[in-house]
């Protein structure tokens, strides 16, 4: 029991440093009310040259990089570290730019990036050799032998010196540990960026890295700058603090931290401090501020479909008092500044890291009711373009308006049947570009499943369906679906547990279809039939013959499922009312079966209500 006490003690005690340590941040840094004009980036990455000319092309600082925005507010949307060779330009200069800002009655708003975290904390899978090298003249010769030794005494028995020397020195090359130091809770970079907050909503748009979460539905704004950036800033100061006792070490990786903490072995001697530190490494290492669920990694605001999505997007900036989101975080299709969700979401990481991205600079300038992009290079500004459905790689990002035309008139160059599935594969030409399709002949007449598939795909905003078109081929009357290319079905990707890091969660999109199996009573569905699109992990549907019966009911398969059918689900059919089916489905499903598929509509709405019930 004492012993408990002493660690409860411990523990207030490291939070009250904690708190004292960011005692200078304030809502005034993450609410703002009536601002003049707010200039966005976000995702330097080290691209220190194009961040310059990108502040310089709106006019937020000038030809001698002396602040030159007025009363703007400037917002750095996460992410200057790593990948780039001038992390640390661009932090010095933001730095230096900071009170030149306040003094013109302007203001920076840095927000905290996973790449920031992750320096902090020990994850160092994306820093540079010019990264490294540009702390270098700093580390000295004593700190850089201590790590060394400490490093070896963690290599198993028995030991042979001179190669554990030369690997100690080829996977932490000079400039490493001062780096290390320079971001840790008391170095120039990381007392510096402790102070920043994870979220700023400024004249009622909010700004994050990664996106809202429900984290961040439940934390709230003043939650997320406080409570939640307060367990990074206590894990932070943890881990260094135990690098100061060589209980971990900076060779360390973050991903191995709670699992070293748990397994030490107090001492009688050890103070409650580093007692505290022990518990929190393994404590926070689920936190909130740094799991892929948080504000800082999340990608679902723009990789999940609305039907996923919208609500819980709703629901977040609802908490937040905000009407939209800024994110970075997730590079752009086409590398320029894209919305969705009819403006809810902005999307401005366009790759600002050339040679890494293949992007450039882009500044979000918000001015009143405007809305405007400036590219570092200058030209035009323009506004934020449409993220267009994309269901599976087309070819340069092909619209999907202009890929139904492409597959409903142009050139058939080739017609195969694949004996392993009994696919009839199509290839289509339109002159400039050849897609692959999937012929499947109409199995009666007006009954079309797979364009009646993709029509409610296009209904309900589930984003899944490739695009279908009504076709013949060879004389034969039936539909063409894209195939897209880059794909590996669920067998595959099952085999090799692949896709776990997928942008929107590979657990919401498999309830996503099965809920839309259940609507559709598909009896077909089967691994082959769900592939996954390689670049993003985004499942897609196809072949849905044996989908829309003539009557009710579930699925055999899923009969006795527990399918959770989220806020998204009930909003998205209570939308599908008896009119809009029909306008939208009546020349590919017949009578009996646009009247099965409401009724299934309302066995699903009456299920949902049944839960709410309970």
């Amino acid at each position: 029991m004492r012993i408990k006490r002493l660690l409860r003690a411990a523990q207030l005690l490291l939070l009250y440093l904690v708190i004292a340590s960011v005692a200078p941040v304030t809502a005034s840094d993450w609410r703002v009310d009536n601002a003049d004009r707010i200039v966005a980036i976000s995702d330097v990455h080290g691209a220190y040259g194009a961040m310059v000319e990108t502040l310089q092309a709106v006019g937020i600082i000038d030809d001698n990089l002396a602040w030159s925005g007025g009363t703007a507010r400037l917002v750095i949307v996460g992410d200057l570290l790593d990948r780039g060779p001038r992390s640390r330009d661009a932090m010095d200069l933001l730095m230096r730019l900071e009170p030149e800002a306040v003094a013109a009655g302007g203001y920076i708003h840095v927000l905290i990036g996973n790449h920031e975290s992750m320096n902090m904390l020990g994850d160092m899978r994306y820093v540079s050799k010019q990264e490294y090298a540009a702390f270098a003249a700093e580390e000295t010769a004593a700190q850089r032998e201590r790590w060394a030794r400490a490093y070896a005494r963690r290599q198993p028995m028995p030991r042979d010196v001179v190669e554990i020397r030369k690997q100690f020195d080829s996977e932490f090359p000079p400039g490493y540990f001062a780096l290390r130091e320079a971001f840790g809770p008391n170095g120039k970079y990381g007392s510096w960026l402790l102070q920043k907050p994870l979220i700023a909503v400024i004249n009622g748009t909010a700004f994050v890295h990664g996106g809202l979460s429900p984290v961040v539905t439940e934390f709230g704004l003043d939650g997320v700058n406080t409570t939640l950036r307060g367990e990074l800033v206590e894990y932070v100061t943890a881990a260094y603090k135990l690098m100061e006792a060589e209980i971990l070490l900076p060779t360390d990786s973050q991903f191995d931290y709670a699992t070293i903490a748990s397994r030490y072995m107090p001492r009688l001697d050890d103070s409650p401090e580093l007692l505290a530190a022990v518990d929190a490494v393994q404590r926070l290492d689920g936190s909130g501020a740094v799991t892929s669920d948080g504000p800082l990694w999340y990608r679902a605001n723009v990789a999940c479909s609305g039907i996923i999505e919208t609500h819980r997007l709703d629901a977040a900036l609802a908490a937040l008092g905000a009407d939209r989101v800024v994110v970075g975080h997730t590079p752009t299709p086409g590398r320029q500044v894209l919305q969705r969700f009819a403006g809810r979401v902005i999307e401005i990481d366009t790759g600002m890291l050339n040679f890494y991205y293949k992007g450039s600079g882009n500044a979000l300038v918000l001015d009143g009711d405007d809305v405007v992009v400036h590219n570092q290079a200058g030209g035009e500004p323009y506004r934020p373009a449409i993220h267009r459905r994309s269901v599976g790689a087309r070819p340069h990002n092909m619209p999907p308006e202009e890929l139904a035309t492409l597959l409903r008139t142009g050139e058939v160059i080739s017609s195969t049947k694949d004996r392993e599935t009994g696919r009839t594969i199509v290839q289509i030409s339109d002159g400039d570009h050849i897609v692959a399709g999937l012929f499947d002949r109409r199995p009666s007449r007006g009954f079309y499943p797979d364009l009646a598939a993709y029509r409610l795909d296009r209904l309900l905003n589930l984003d899944m369906v490739p695009v279908t078109v009504r076709r013949e081929i060879d004389g034969r009357d039936g539909t063409v679906q894209f195939f897209p290319p880059k794909t590996v079905d669920e067998g595959q990707r099952s085999l090799r547990n692949y896709g776990l890091s997928a942008s929107c969660p590979l657990g919401e999109q498999m309830m996503a279809m099965y809920a839309f199996d259940i609507l559709i009573l598909n009896e077909g569905r089967s691994r082959e039939r769900m592939l996954y699109d390689t670049r993003t992990w985004s499942l897609v549907l196809v072949e849905h013959e044996r989908a829309f019966p003539a009557k009710l009911g579930r699925p055999r398969h899923l009969a006795e499922a527990a399918i959770e059918f989220s806020d998204g689900w009930q909003q998205a059919l209570e939308s599908l009312s008896k009119d809009v089916l029909t306008e939208t489905l009546s020349d590919v499903l017949d009578k009996r079966r646009l009247s099965a598929l409401a009724g299934r509509r309302d066995q699903i709405l009456a299920e949902i209500a049944a839960a709410e019930r309970r």
